[in-house]
């Protein structure tokens, strides 16, 4: 059995992640009788944990919201994840709480052990934040980002597996220079030793990073702006979908509801002609879509046949539960 100290952090820890514990299940977990059960129970109660009580036959136990916040048991991947959740936040990802989130990531930064802090440190010191300006979004290790920013942090040259655009798997050696949060979407900029050249890198698309041991003299990025160079990047790049589309609304109205996400011309008082380019059919017909207007796809072909199945599927949900 753990001893006293033990058994009460891993209950705490249990009772953080259920809203409810059935009191036989909750004492197995631990590998305690019920008895000695209510005893940690009670002793959390003491330490300022409001922790509420359910008897009888169904009966068990929950942690209720308290007057003051008691202390938080994370583990290492959620104390990453709630550094870049706080800097996101400092940064101004969010109105009107910047200044609170600035002080609560001192106060997190400043209580992680070493190993920890170590990493946050490099996140935080590593990131150029850009805009949170559109509706992509991507899902990124925290093991793999905090390894990228720990190599740019100390100049350490880094390799790792990386999906290209139209689908092909490469192997890249880089001096990582900086990691770019922008439009939701992380991005690595880094010279690229087999090409020579400076690149920017989708961290959704990033394999098992690794640094490989060999430091190297941070080079001059062309025009010293990491989240710029990213921005010229993505606008220079092909986009597999070219939309054209007509919509039955002012072209004004339509503008407003898409935003720079496309050109809008007019062809008459209530209809107008739309041109989008996206990565993704997924976004162009979302940006229709938000128009509330009657539209029509002309262009590509293989867009037409998704609106097509898309608006089957809204169909079918239109009907309801069988």
């Amino acid at each position: 059995m753990a001893n006293t100290s033990t058994r009460t952090l891993r209950l705490l820890s249990l009772l953080q992640t259920h809203r409810f514990w059935p009191g036989e299940e909750l004492a197995e977990r631990l590998g305690v009788s019920v008895r000695t059960l209510r005893r940690d129970i009670d002793r959390l109660r003491e330490l300022g944990y409001p922790v509420d009580a359910q008897r009888g036959v169904d009966g068990g136990y929950q942690l209720a919201a308290g007057a003051a916040l008691p202390p938080l048991l994370i583990d290492d991947e959620e104390a990453v994840a709630l550094v870049i959740g706080l800097q996101a936040a400092a940064e101004g990802a969010v109105a009107g709480i910047a200044e609170a989130s600035v002080r609560v990531l001192a106060k997190v930064v400043q209580v992680m052990p070493a190993r920890l802090r170590r990493r946050a440190e490099a996140l935080r010191a590593m990131t150029v934040p850009g805009e949170w300006d559109g509706p992509a979004v991507s899902g990124v290790d925290a093991g793999a980002l905090t390894v990228v920013a720990m190599a740019c942090r100390d100049t350490e040259q880094l390799r790792f597996g990386y999906t290209t655009a139209d689908g092909r798997r490469a192997e890249r050696e880089v001096e990582p220079h900086r990691l770019v949060f922008l439009d939701r979407r992380w991005y690595l900029v880094a010279y690229d030793l087999v090409r020579h050249a400076w690149r920017s890198f989708r961290l959704d698309r990033l394999a098992d990073p690794a640094g490989t041991g060999a430091r190297f003299r941070p080079r001059e990025l062309p025009g010293g702006d990491a989240a710029d160079f990213v921005r010229a990047g993505r606008n220079n790049a092909p986009r597999p979908y070219q939309v054209l589309a007509e919509v039955q609304a002012p072209a004004q109205r339509v503008s407003e509801r898409i935003g720079r996400w496309a050109v809008v011309e007019p062809l008459t008082e209530s209809s107008c002609r739309v041109r989008m380019s996206a990565e993704e059919a997924v976004w162009p017909l979302m940006a229709l879509g938000v128009t509330d207007a009657e539209f029509q796809v002309l262009e590509p072909p293989e867009l037409v046949a998704q609106v097509r199945a898309m608006g089957n599927r809204l169909a079918r949900a239109g009907r309801g539960p069988r």
